[in-house]
């Protein structure tokens, strides 16, 4: 089944745990693939100092408060595209981002494989023919951990629980 707009449009610390088991499906010229995702982060708004729109509403943070299951994109370090779902409704920016997927650890890992780049920013998680994730019934046990990469945000914000891994349990 694919996940249409009444899954994202939830509060991240919903959507990004119910992510974890999830498959991404990434259709390219190249053929289709599939990623099972393992590993979710979720960014909760302007009052969340790790998440892009703690500083408000800039031209680069405008897709966080576009409609839920819209694709976030972005570079990091000159190098690595990394992918987000944005969730909580239009007007409220949250996000989950996409960390890592079976056998691929880390983000930029995971959108180098399925080949993801600033072309799906903007573009929609439903109604794609070009990627879309898949509920198969999967479910795992979760485990939680503070985020990762967010030492500005100060150790009230680095220290939340919201990355949220598959684990073996």
């Amino acid at each position: 089944m694919i996940l249409g707009k009444d899954f994202f449009d939830r509060d991240c610390l919903e959507v990004a745990p119910e992510l974890v088991g999830k498959i991404i499906v990434r259709k390219t010229d190249d053929g289709e693939m599939r990623v099972r995702i393992t590993e979710t982060e979720a960014y909760r708004g302007e009052e969340d100092k790790a998440c892009h729109a703690s500083r408000g509403r800039t031209p680069r943070t405008e897709l966080l408060y576009a409609e839920s299951g819209t694709i976030y994109i972005y570079l990091i370090y000159g190098m690595h595209w990394l992918m987000n779902v944005v969730t909580g409704g239009k007007d409220n920016p949250q996000g989950v981002l996409f960390r890592c997927g079976e056998g691929l650890s880390g983000p930029g890992k995971l959108t180098r494989h399925l080949k993801i780049d600033k072309s799906l920013n903007g573009k929609s998680f439903f109604s794609n023919p070009q990627i879309w994730i898949e509920d198969d019934g999967f479910k795992s046990a979760i485990k939680t951990a503070p985020r990762v990469g967010v030492d500005y945000a100060g150790d009230e914000w680095k220290s939340k629980p919201w990355r949220f891994i598959m684990s073996a349990e």
